[in-house]
């Protein structure tokens, strides 16, 4: 039995205003707003959808997880980043350096993401959205491959690339040491869900032996057991639905 990646869970101090920020920048719908959580649901195929949900924490670092989006062309690519501009991103830099290929922009609420070149070989070209990347080591990649059942596609100098089985859908990609020290609680977190007919318990002593830890039930997620995986990130085990 494996899981499926069911959400990506967003702390933001103005959910509504971040929610619409996305939705607009990948071609998403507001699926549904409730006090202090709003999701969004996919138009292109992805098969998760992304939740903003009330936090009042500041953001202190670089997310350990950050979206990159894809482009079809150079134009693609420069026309892309200019929308975002205008929906309310801004340009920044964390040392990409002036020859990089790709563009690093932040969100309104400073998280950053990246607008890549065409032709990269570890985005999906099918949607907007191409990728989560994340900072981790390699055997966090190891345990998200066996988490998820995704095989990996990439394996090579501490970094890491798994993608579902059928080669279709985002990648997630792990980028290697060092992993930056982590600062309280991650602000983009990952949801996993057993299919309808699983079993969430057994689902989360399997993560356990697979190097996960338990930290608590709830903590935002209805009937959730929120984990955290062998790099310190939390996670949450969702009820099969």
């Amino acid at each position: 039995m494996t899981l499926e990646l069911a959400s990506l869970t967003w702390d933001a101090h103005d959910p509504s205003r971040l929610a619409r920020f996305w939705a607009a920048a990948l071609g998403w719908e507001i699926h549904a707003e409730t006090r202090g959580r709003v999701s969004l649901m996919p138009m292109d195929g992805t098969r998760f959808t992304v939740a903003f949900v009330t936090a009042a924490e500041e953001k202190v670092r670089a997310n350990r997880i950050h979206l990159d989006l894809s482009s079809r062309s150079v134009e693609d690519q420069r026309a892309t980043v200019a929308r975002l501009i205008e929906l309310g991103a801004s340009e920044i830099d964390i040392g990409q350096g002036p020859d990089a290929d790709h563009v690093v922009l932040v969100d309104p609420e400073g998280n950053e993401f990246c607008v890549l070149e065409p032709g990269n070989n570890f985005v999906s070209r099918a949607s907007r959205l191409g990728s989560l990347t994340c900072d981790g080591t390699r055997t966090v990649g190891y345990f998200w491959s066996a988490a998820l059942g995704w095989p990996l596609v990439w394996d090579q100098d501490d970094e890491t690339a798994i993608r579902a089985p059928d080669g279709a859908g985002q990648f997630i990609t792990w980028g290697g040491p060092p992993l930056p020290p982590k600062r309280g609680k991650n602000r983009l977190r990952l949801a996993v869900a057993p299919p309808p007919d699983g079993d969430q318990r057994a689902e989360v002593e399997r993560l356990l032996s697979l190097g996960a830890t338990r930290i608590g039930i709830g903590q935002g997620e209805p009937s959730g057991i929120v984990m955290a995986d062998p790099d310190d990130n939390e996670f949450c085990v969702l009820a099969p639905s």
